[in-house]
């Protein structure tokens, strides 16, 4: 199993992050050391002193295929949650100034978060899709699907052009405008068109 995750996939996030929208899908892994599953604590690592929430709709993959046409790319995805990018925002930039790869500050092990999963069948057309992030009881990010610069089915065609998906594989689809630093003791819950995906404590 591996995790996909889109960078700058919605324009206001590019822009608090000071970056330019991409003209195509920028993407990067995680290994399955990387995934925490629902409700499971994050633990912040020793080393970094500013770890962010970066919450984004994450589909899971159905099936395995390469090279998949975008019209077909929603046969290939079965379910969708809210995730949790964490990042070591400090080491990240350090890594930006130096034009070194991101995978300290991105791909370390408990870094991708999931919620309970919800069967696309249920939950409407995709495009309609909300989900909110709640740091403490107080809503810090809002978005729907409809705002992605690239969306599911772009996502999906663009990627099985270079890598083969795998059943099981989850794809973070990008995180909006919003995302900040997380603390000791900080309750994280997100929701899905209203209903409960996620809650987790950071320790």
């Amino acid at each position: 199993m591996k995790i996909i995750c889109i960078g700058r996939n919605y324009r206001e996030h590019a822009r608090e992050m000071q970056a330019e929208a991409p003209e195509e899908p920028v993407f990067f892994l995680k290994p399955d050391t990387a995934l925490l599953r629902t409700n499971r604590p994050f633990f912040i690592p020793d080393f970094t002193r500013e770890v962010h929430y970066e919450a984004e709709l994450v589909f899971r993959v159905a099936k395995n295929g390469r090279h998949i046409a975008a019209h077909f790319a929603q046969r290939y995805v079965d379910a969708v949650a809210i995730g949790i990018d964490f990042t070591a925002r400090d080491i990240q930039t350090a890594l930006k100034m130096k034009g070194l790869p991101w995978e300290k500050a991105k791909a370390f092990d408990g870094s991708a978060a999931c919620g309970h999963f919800f069967p696309l069948t249920e939950v409407g057309p995709l495009e309609n899709l909300k989900f909110e992030l709640f740091v403490n009881g107080h809503i810090k990010q809002s978005a729907t699907a409809s705002e992605m610069l690239f969306p599911l089915d772009h996502i999906v065609a663009y990627v099985s052009r270079f890598i083969t998906l795998r059943q099981g594989d989850l794809i973070y689809t990008g995180t909006p405008a919003g995302v900040g630093p997380v603390h000791r003791g900080d309750i994280l819950e997100g929701l899905l068109n209203g209903t409960p995906s996620l809650k987790m404590k950071i320790l």
